[in-house]
């Protein structure tokens, strides 16, 4: 499973018994929606300037507030 670390934005793949606690954004897809490929092979100046960055961010943040340091987002961690 892939997650975001939320003080970092990086991903990271976890496996078995080793998956931690997750917030989880699902949402429709729209324009500029962050993908796996851009997140890990783009300059991350690039990806953050794309609308669906603004979501991850948010997600982030609301997740690191309530002690979560990892999150599922479905257009990038599949």
């Amino acid at each position: 499973m892939r997650l975001i670390n939320t003080k970092t934005r990086e991903l990271k793949e976890f496996w078995g018994d080793e998956i931690p606690r997750y917030a989880i954004l699902s949402h429709t897809w729209e324009q500029e929606e962050v993908t796996f490929q851009q997140l890990t092979q783009q300059p991350r100046e690039e990806v953050s300037k794309l609308k669906g960055f603004a979501k991850i961010d948010r997600t982030c943040k609301l997740a690191l507030g309530s002690g979560i340091e990892w999150a599922w987002v479905d257009t990038c961690c599949i």
